[in-house]
């Protein structure tokens, strides 16, 4: 089973019984209303957590769909996936979802920021990158702060909720996270 850990976090594979605590924040309108899904069908979250289960026996792994873990709790309060993409396995797409009562806490810049250690020193990625909707404040927020740029802008690229929504493309190369994390750990670790 997938394991990472950061200062509150854990990451970890879902387990079948996480569907209750997912449930939660599935069908919460202010949680999904960005999202292509929600709200869920308590079917519907079942399915994803037999979907992420499934991913994680595949060999060579190529999918990492993880539950956040808030440690202080052990309580599910997210999730975080990494997809590999490509043949090469140097690209990676990464997406995210936070329980609303954790929002603003920093939690999901924690997540991504040890998701991006995995992915640019463990699986050698070249390229990490993640998309948005172009309302979703709070998620390209998220990616600024962990040092990725806009790459673009797609105009009414995605039809969610009954109407056509931009999105943007955020993305990091491995040289540019190396240079951040190089910067703060020479500010003692300062964001």
């Amino acid at each position: 089973m997938f394991t990472l850990e950061t200062e509150r976090l854990i990451l970890r594979d879902w387990k079948r019984p996480d569907w209750k605590e997912v449930q939660a924040y599935a069908t919460d309108p202010e949680v999904y209303k960005h999202m292509i899904w929600g709200p869920n069908s308590e079917a519907q979250t079942k399915e994803f957590i037999e979907t992420a289960i499934d991913i994680s026996y595949v060999k060579p792994r190529r999918g990492y769909e993880l539950a956040i873990v808030w440690k202080e709790t052990d309580s599910i309060i997210g999730g975080f996936g990494l997809q590999v993409m490509g043949k090469e396995n140097a690209n990676a797409m990464i997406g995210y979802v936070l329980h609303r009562e954790y929002w603003g806490r920093g939690v999901v810049t924690e997540a991504a920021k040890g998701m991006m250690v995995f992915g640019f020193t463990r699986l050698n990625l070249h390229r990490m990158y993640a998309t948005c909707d172009t309302e979703n404040v709070g998620s390209y927020r998220v990616m600024e702060k962990i040092g990725m740029r806009r790459e673009g802008h797609f105009k009414q690229d995605t039809f969610i909720k009954g109407r056509w929504r931009d999105t943007y493309l955020y993305a990091i190369l491995e040289r540019e996270w190396r240079v951040l994390r190089d910067e703060a750990g020479t500010r003692g670790g300062a964001d």
